[in-house]
């Protein structure tokens, strides 16, 4: 009997990679064949390396042109007509979209849908956002609220916002908290001497809060405070909350803080940081927040869905409201003069990187979604041949 194909839909390859690539090995090896569909970019032979099949594709996250809309649609269908795919785990709106389209259109028996973070149609107040957010509500109600469909959230807001509105059934609701780290990868170190430095790492977006983390750094520099202020991570222009290079390069020439780009590996930023900040509006689960706790230490974050689901104020970090400046000056000062306080945090946050959020531990429970799924769909899912079968089986 042939092995139960898995099928990956998610936007870029480089956030596939940094977010699923461990979870989508995993199932490889207990005997799923399975498939990656992707934007691709520079990491194609690191998929194909982790020997998963990848699929191309060519949409992009931005775009609302409705004839390019609907040719992606008509690609995606095309996918999935040519994998035919007995799961399908859709990351991101717009996969979770036109993905739960394709897969009404080709009969997929179960459908996975992973909704990182509700974005910049929840967390903006522009006004494109609020126009669109009811019509967002609606398309979640009619395309994720079915059957053989199961939603994965990564905070208990998104949670509870999905079931109070009636968007999905209870029933329908995992609760899933991050795509996780690996705690043997992230070694904790001494901080390093000197003045503290204080990394922002995300991408440059103004959901992320980048204005606000940048009025601090102006306010304590100007107030005397010996620290640096570093922005790491590149620019999105998919996004409609970008800050382009041009703005970065002049914060930067205006001596407020240091704009190192996009890093590869995060662990040697993390290890010469003394605090982590990300003052973002909304998330689902920030993987840098919990890499950053793994490797000891202290985080500035504000009060916000995804953010506080990995910080609690005074015990790994300190919470601040959303889009306050003046409050994120306030608790990066209070840190960056209190080496004792931030050292403490670290260790605390080390703790719970081990304790709440290991990778172990997030494939475990998605594997435990994938069996009770294919326990409802029966024979419609061949059964696995690899590692994790008994549990599967068994529990038929």
């Amino acid at each position: 009997m042939s092995a139960p194909r898995l099928l990956f839909l998610i936007s870029e390859d480089w956030f596939f990679c940094s977010h699923r690539l461990p979870l989508a090995i995993a199932a490889r090896e207990a005997g799923f064949h399975v498939t990656v569909a992707t934007r691709v970019g520079k990491d194609a032979e690191r998929i194909r390396a982790a020997g998963l099949e990848l699929i191309p594709l060519h949409w992009s996250r931005r775009s609302t042109h409705p004839l390019r809309e609907l040719a992606a649609l008509r690609e995606v269908i095309g996918v999935f007509r040519k994998v035919r795919p007995h799961i399908v785990h859709q990351v991101a709106i717009k996969p979770v979209l036109y993905g739960s389209v394709a897969a009404r259109v080709t009969r997929v028996p179960i459908i996975i849908n992973a909704v990182a973070g509700l974005g910049y149609v929840f967390a903006s107040q522009d006004l494109k956002a609020r126009m669109l957010r009811p019509i967002l509500r609606a398309a979640f109600h009619l395309l994720l609220d079915r059957h053989n469909a199961r939603l994965i959230l990564q905070n208990r807001d998104d949670a509870e916002q999905f079931t109070r509105e009636r968007i999905v059934d209870r029933s329908r609701v995992t609760l899933i908290r991050g795509s996780g780290v690996d705690p043997s990868r992230f070694t904790v170190v001494l901080e390093p001497e000197g003045p503290p430095l204080v990394v922002l790492p995300a991408r440059m977006l103004r959901d992320k809060g980048v204005e606000e983390f940048v009025a601090a750094a102006r306010t304590l520099l100007r107030d005397g405070i010996r620290a640096r202020f570093a922005l790491v991570g590149s620019p999105d222009p998919e996004n409609l909350a970008c800050i382009p290079e041009t703005q970065l390069t002049e914060w930067q020439a205006e001596g407020v803080i240091e704009y190192w780009g996009w890093c590869n590996d995060m662990i040697p930023v993390f290890q010469q940081a003394h605090v982590v900040c990300l003052p973002s509006y909304r998330e689902g689960l920030p993987k840098a927040l919990i890499e950053a706790a793994a490797c000891g230490r202290a985080i500035v974050t504000t009060d916000v869905p995804g953010c506080r689901e990995v910080v609690t104020d005074g015990d790994n970090g300190l919470l601040v409201p959303a889009r306050d400046a003046d409050s994120l000056t306030r608790a990066l000062r209070r840190l960056i003069e209190d080496a004792a306080l931030r050292q403490a945090m670290g260790r605390r946050g080390r703790e719970r990187a081990e304790q709440e959020f290991s990778m172990s531990r997030v494939i475990a429970e998605t594997f435990a979604l994938y069996r009770s799924a294919m326990n409802e769909a029966g024979d419609r899912v061949p059964p696995l041949t690899g590692a994790g079968v008994s549990a599967t089986r068994a529990e038929r």
